[in-house]
């Protein structure tokens, strides 16, 4: 083997150098592509994780408009069947009418946590004794109505009050009828 000339031996020295240059910048160059694809990957995923964040606080925002919305109408529902369910003479038995009327108060019980009292009421007609017991078994017909119809029991209270608290003052079957109730509070 002949030796190289000095140029030579420069000239591969140097053609080399240049290729390892040259493939050095190569890798700086794709290892700056690589983080710059990298940061517009990021950058790509955090603006989709921020649109699915705004969408997702739309759509609460949407369902808490629809659930009060549909809060408000349980409750005008509720309001314009009335409070106060009648019953017959001598009698613990819901009446149609009233079981409709319960029955609005029901779905917003259903909608809603809030508890409630009834009131058992009675006409003059009767001893005290009897017209609180029958105030009781109407109040107990209310509840045990609503319990019957998903209302948790223990956020319904009742009570009587017999003949002491009269709608209505005076004999007769029109007074007497509208003292004949359950009150819901």
């Amino acid at each position: 083997m002949k030796a190289l000339p000095v140029a030579g031996k420069f000239a591969s020295i140097l053609f080399g150098s240049l290729l390892l240059v040259a493939c050095s910048g190569n890798e700086t160059n794709d290892s700056a592509a690589a983080e710059a694809a990298a940061a517009e990957a990021a950058a790509a995923e955090q603006l989709a994780a921020e649109n699915a964040a705004k969408e997702a606080q739309a759509q609460a925002e949407a369902t808490a408009a629809a659930a009060a919305a549909e809060q408000q109408q349980l409750q005008e529902a509720a309001m314009s069947a009335g409070t106060v369910f009648y019953f017959d003479f001598d009698s613990s038995s819901l009446t149609d009418a009233a079981r409709t009327a319960v029955d609005a108060h029901i779905a917003l019980l259903l909608a809603n946590d809030e508890s409630v009292r009834l009131e058992g009421h009675t006409d003059e007609r009767g001893t005290r004794e009897y017209n609180l017991a029958l105030g009781e078994r109407r109040a107990n017909a209310v509840r045990d109505y609503m319990v019957a119809n998903g209302v948790p029991s223990y956020r319904i209270e009742g009570i009587s009050y017999g003949e002491e608290n009269p709608m209505a003052f005076g004999s007769g079957e029109a007074n007497w009828s509208k003292n004949r109730r359950v009150e819901l509070k």
